[in-house]
This record gives structure tokens, sequence and C-alpha cells, in this order.
């Protein structure tokens, strides 16, 4: 998934330059109303998700908790490995409403 299926949908916002230099955290991220909803690190996406829902992968086998890198797991966040069963660009989509909702 390169956010490619995003663009035109309003609201949406992708990296100017997804090859260029990251500056800090979401640079590479796809937003909505600019708050993320979807992004790639460290070849799996990582997408913003109801509490429940990412519960619900987790005990599944489907992914797991999103940690930025300071030790504190992320509970609305998580990561899906390119091996899941999942289909990336379908949770993609379910982050996009979801964040979009919350306005």
């Amino acid at each position: 998934m390169r956010g490619e299926e995003f663009l035109g949908v309003s609201g949406v916002t992708q990296p100017s330059d997804p090859t260029g230099p990251k500056t800090g955290f979401g640079a590479s991220a796809l937003k909505v109303d600019n708050k993320i909803f979807a992004m790639l690190v460290g070849g799996k996406l990582v997408v913003k998700l109801p509490r429940r829902r990412v519960d619900a992968l987790i005990a599944a086998g489907e992914g797991e908790r999103f940690d930025p890198g300071h030790g504190r797991l992320m509970k609305e966040w998580v990561a899906v490995a390119p091996t899941s069963n999942h289909s990336w660009l379908p949770l993609a989509k379910e982050a996009l409403q979801f964040v979009a909702s919350r306005r």
C-alpha cells in the first residue's frame, strides 16, 4: 500500500515526497484533516483504529500494539505485518473512517 488509493479523497493528504528525508513522527503518514490514520513503520502498516478493534486484531494474532519508540504501547494503534491474513487496504480504509469520524 503506497497511498495512491486515497488520492482525491476529501481531506486526505499524503507526504509530499515519500522517498525524501523523514522529519519526525508521522512524516511519511497518510492523514485526514491533518490527523494521521495510516503509516508504514519498519515494513509494517500502522493504523489507528478503535481500541476494541485493535484488541481483536491482536487476539487473533494479526498484529501487535504499536510502540512509537519510547516504550509506551499505543492503545488505538496496531502494527500489521505484510504476512498478516488481513489485507492492508481495507484496514487503512477502516482507519480513515475511524479518524475522520472523530472530528
